[in-house]
């Protein structure tokens, strides 16, 4: 008999939602506002009436449902429980026993990033591996830590923080998270565009990146496929920091491969050339040959992930 499961993605404007085969084939995708008012309440309820509703609409019974996932912005602690997420202007909130007792359909709740790192892991740039270490690269640095297909969340719920290991002493403003010289600082899209930054103020060299008015992440990688020395530099310092961090995750998690997602990541292959010959370089000789990728599932890697917890 069919068996289905729903994967669920929180947002802080849109919750995102599928519905699958336990074989991982998306049947249905859609999207429902997520209504941050009045401390989040309305969230869980919302999710549910959705979920319901869907299952009414295709006729399926409660009992081929495996489960719902579900992935919040926050750390979620092995209980299933959030402590605090900011972005939902949610307190503590018992994820799993609220949606379960709402819909009467067992529940599965983790990090968001998390919970994408093991949707690409499923079926996007890690398909076929087991253990895993995924970057997401965009306004901020997340990650994520798959090992034997299973997510590491850590006793915090803040394993995968990637973005906020310490790789710059130079650097005396603040992160996002309070502390100074993190990885988020240098490798993220804001950070690349501050290396940029510091590049062209360093030296009057020639560069398609002068005069711009505003210099992007996307800008420094599309000049340095047009052969810009200065972007080549900014791209190498970049790599840097980024291929040196993975170099030591690696030597705690030994990953069998390592998938780089988020915005960043649409400048392609050339990304992965400046990140592997660092890592290669300075990681500990048996993860040598780690392999790298690029994430394939985009925005829906949450809704892949959710499901994969509960099918």
């Amino acid at each position: 008999m069919k068996k289905y499961c729903f994967g669920i993605d929180v947002g802080g404007t849109t919750v995102k939602c599928g519905l699958f085969s336990t074989e991982g084939v998306p049947l249905d995708k859609w999207e429902i506002p997520t209504r941050t008012e009045d401390d989040g309440k309305n969230i869980l309820p919302d999710v549910a009436e959705t979920i319901l509703a869907k299952i009414a609409e295709k006729d399926i019974a409660k009992e081929n449902i495996t489960g719902i996932g579900i992935g919040v912005p926050g750390p979620v602690n092995e209980n299933g429980c959030v402590p605090c997420a900011v972005n939902l202007h949610w307190g503590y909130k018992d994820i799993e026993g609220e949606l379960k007792e709402l819909t009467g359909i067992p529940v599965k709740a983790g990090n968001d990033a998390n919970v994408a790192a093991l949707g690409e892991l499923w079926k996007g740039g890690g398909a076929g591996a087991r253990s895993m270490i995924m970057v997401t690269l965009g306004t901020g640095v997340g990650g994520g830590i798959i090992i034997d297909e299973k997510i590491v969340p850590g006793y915090h719920g803040a394993g995968g923080e990637i973005g906020h290991v310490h790789v710059e002493d130079a650097i005396t403003d603040p992160c996002n998270c309070g502390n100074c010289g993190c990885l988020e600082q240098v490798a993220s899209a804001t950070g690349i565009a501050r290396l940029a930054r510091e590049e062209l103020a360093a030296s009057d060299e020639p560069s398609v990146m002068r005069g711009r008015e505003h210099v992007s992440a996307k800008t420094v990688f599309d000049a340095v496929k047009e052969g810009d020395a200065v972007a080549i530099r900014v791209a190498e310092r970049f790599g840097l920091y980024l291929g040196k961090a993975l170099a030591s995750f690696s030597c705690v998690v030994d990953p069998q491969i390592i998938v780089i997602g988020g915005g960043v990541s649409k400048a392609g292959p050339i990304l992965l050339d400046f990140i592997e010959k660092n890592y290669r370089k300075y990681t500990f000789k048996a993860c040598r040959e780690t392999d790298f990728a690029l994430a394939l599932l985009g925005n829906d890697a949450g809704i892949y992930g959710a499901a994969k917890m509960v099918c």
